[in-house]
């Protein structure tokens, strides 16, 4: 039987490799039908350092959610495609061509100077 992602992989970290910045040391996968549904509702915020990784994802909605994220889109090389700030509740954005997508804390694009075409490297974090 094949495992999901989740059972292959701890808690990541998500590098921007282009720019030398941490996006998040904190990164949950959501790999499955029902986490990928299921996303940050219920969350209150996400942290400085926090993120979720949706794969396969290429668009989002914050129905229902209480705070703003930044997301940033990657294709299957990890190269970042698209990046909205601040995507506040009841919003939806999309990139058909992007693979996945990382939800961050808002104002994270800003503070790593994340943009389009840099690579982003995710991998277990530290003590996984």
């Amino acid at each position: 039987m094949r495992e999901s992602h989740e059972a292959v992989w701890g808690l990541r970290r998500a590098v921007n490799l282009t720019k030398g910045t941490v996006l998040a040391d904190k990164l949950q996968l959501a790999g499955t039908g029902k986490t990928r549904q299921k996303g940050l509702l219920g969350r209150e915020s996400l942290l400085p350092g926090e993120g979720l990784w949706i794969i396969p994802c290429e668009s989002v909605h914050t129905f229902f959610m209480r705070f703003a994220i930044d997301l940033v889109y990657l294709d299957r090389k990890n190269r970042v495609r698209k990046v909205r700030s601040s995507l506040g509740p009841w919003r939806m954005s999309a990139c058909f061509v992007a693979r996945s997508v990382l939800e961050l804390p808002a104002g994270t694009i800003q503070e790593t100077r994340t943009e389009c075409g840099d690579e982003i490297e995710i991998a277990q974090a530290a003590g996984e």
